[in-house]
């Protein structure tokens, strides 16, 4: 089917081929370069999450990604809020204006910035991520480049409490490409220890993780062949098992006492766009 709906890079009369899709991610990669080219002249340390993300990182398994129709819609960076200043220099310099409405309402968590020219916008968190659940990225944006690391993407999607096809298809995506690591590691694996360890530490981020990770579980044979689906469930059986054993500490235990009787999650606050 064609699309329906102005996407950078795509007319709405083209149909979401593999082909187009591809075409829209190279113009997308030429902008991310350009733009981390300039970061640092700015001296910034800013990373890529989101959908690009998933590509830039899985690049054997995102034909899942074109087979499922996924265009890519912005870029999402994450920044840090003692060089935030030089991140709106760095737009400003190219020309990017900035959604007022959103600096006025949450300046110190996100900021928008529009392309010139182009039907673009990137969004840029800032230090954390807000939405069902906080996660901090901290001391965290050194682990990996230019996106953030592979924990922190699996993160991204685990604590969102309405999860969607698009989202279980990137934690697929992830988890097909990379192993599991038991230990703290990051280089190229995905550190199923520091998952545990957040979880650890809040009980309504272990609620919504497990059970997305169950969902994912139960998805995967619909969207992989075989032999894939049963990697990733190997994979989520360790990253559950290490979730299970990782000590809680007492503020976990005694929010687990409440359950589900009480909101474990935050609402998502809208962003009303210019």
């Amino acid at each position: 089917m064609p699309n329906n709906h102005p996407v950078p890079f795509i007319d709405k009369k083209q149909e979401l081929t593999k082909q187009i899709l591809a075409r829209q991610e190279k113009k997308f990669m030429g902008l991310l370069n350009t733009i981390m080219e300039k970061a640092k002249g700015f001296g910034i340390t800013i990373r890529v999450m989101g959908s690009l993300a998933f590509r830039i990182k899985c690049p054997d398994y995102k034909y899942l990604e074109y087979k499922n129709k996924h265009y890519l819609p912005d870029i999402d960076f994450i920044a840090y809020s003692k060089e935030i200043v030089r991140v709106q220099d760095l737009f400003f310099s190219m020309n990017w204006t900035e959604n007022q409405n959103v600096l006025r309402l949450f300046g110190n968590k996100r900021r928008i910035f529009y392309h010139p020219d182009n039907n673009i916008h990137v969004d840029i968190f800032i230090d954390k991520l807000r939405f069902c659940h906080e996660i901090d990225f901290r001391n965290r944006l050194e682990i990996d480049f230019p996106t953030i690391s592979l924990i922190d993407l699996l993160l991204q999607k685990l604590q969102i409490v309405e999860i969607n096809k698009k989202d279980l298809v990137d934690v697929m995506v992830l988890l097909c490409q990379y192993p599991v690591s038991k230990e703290n590691n990051d280089q190229n694996i995905i550190n199923g220890f520091y998952l545990a360890k957040i979880c650890s530490k809040a009980w309504g981020l272990w609620k919504t993780a497990t059970t997305n990770l169950q969902k994912i579980y139960d998805f995967s044979e619909e969207y992989l062949d075989e032999k894939e689906a049963k990697e990733v469930r190997n994979k989520i059986k360790t990253l559950e098992k290490l979730i299970q054993n990782h000590k809680k500490n007492l503020k976990w235990k005694i929010r687990s006492i409440i359950g589900e009787r009480m909101k474990w999650y935050q609402e998502v606050e809208e962003v009303q766009r210019d």
